[in-house]
């Protein structure tokens, strides 16, 4: 069995189709089918199945699958590991991070880290909660941010690096556009637009308007803080986001209104694999980021 085999079929597998993966691989669809096919041979097991013009994986390739990318994780671990023995100024820092942290927050921090560590290349996947969870146990990635922070996970582990606060987002000339600061209960018969079902700002929401006394009546949902910022500003709704969310640039703009009463605000932590050693760019990035937020955590304090 070879490595380049294992690595044919877990592009296979992801694609559901040899002639993309060969595509994606720029390698010869003949290539990347025999390949397949002694693997077939050597394991005695169909791991494929035709399903109309895709391919599906069989029990048996599903179960293999699984193997196969902990081995190529593990080596791909392997040589970043010996280059940053040899360097350790150098490497590759993988990190995840929901959508509305991508905004402003990781620009800042990667850029700030970069001006320090200009030879650190950086591979980012955004994702929801449970997929960054997943992406750090399956070593997809070194470090993630995610909100909220897990505090118990028998898999992961990290900290809790910032506090942010939820700010009512209004439609532009909304009566309560002007104020300093409201209740939520002042929103109770309001249409809200919010993120869709496994978003962690869902939650955050919903758990808010029960503590004013209300359930939110909601209109629009939307998988991305532009649109939900964008259809609260067309007049579509309102809405709660954390101001880190609400700094992005465009023709609509919504109000922002500090909410008074429940105080709203979600965890944001950093997480890695529990019982594993980070990778030496990555342990660094992961010092610069406590202090960055430590540092900022003391200003708000002021």
């Amino acid at each position: 069995m070879e490595l380049r085999q294992l690595y044919y079929f877990v592009k296979v597998a992801k694609r559901e189709h040899v002639t993309k993966a060969a595509e994606e691989l720029h390698v010869a669809q003949s290539a990347v089918s025999r390949q397949i096919h002694q693997l077939e041979e050597e394991l005695g097991a169909k791991l494929f199945l035709q399903k109309g013009r895709n391919l599906q994986l069989t029990p048996v390739g599903s179960l293999f699958l699984k193997r196969a990318e902990v081995i190529l994780a593990d080596l791909e671990r392997a040589v970043m590991e010996i280059q940053e023995f040899l360097d350790p100024d150098k490497g590759e820092v993988r990190l995840g991070f929901p959508h509305s942290l991508g905004i402003s927050l990781i620009p800042e921090v990667v850029a700030a880290f970069r001006k320090m560590n200009p030879n650190v290349n950086f591979r980012f996947r955004q994702g929801m909660y449970p997929s960054l969870i997943q992406d750090v146990m399956k070593g997809d990635v070194d470090l993630a941010f995610v909100s909220p922070y897990p505090e118990k996970h028998a898999h992961v582990t990290g900290q809790t690096v910032l506090t942010e606060e939820l700010f009512a987002i209004l439609p532009p000339g909304h009566p309560l556009s002007s104020e300093e600061a409201i209740d939520l209960s002042q929103l109770k018969d309001e249409t809200f637009v919010l993120f869709s079902d496994g978003y962690s700002l869902r939650p955050i929401v919903m758990d808010a308007c029960r503590e004013a006394g209300f359930a939110p009546r909601i209109g629009f949902e939307g998988q991305e803080t532009d649109t939900i910022r964008g259809l609260v500003a067309a007049g579509m709704g309102v809405s709660l986001l954390p101001e880190m969310a609400l700094q992005g640039a465009g023709k609509l703009q919504p109000a922002k209104v500090r909410v008074r009463s429940p105080r709203v605000t979600r965890t944001i932590g950093l997480i890695y694999r529990s019982n594993e050693k980070l990778p030496l760019v990555a342990k660094a990035f992961q010092r610069f980021l406590l202090d960055f937020f430590a540092c900022i955590e003391s200003k708000n304090r002021l």
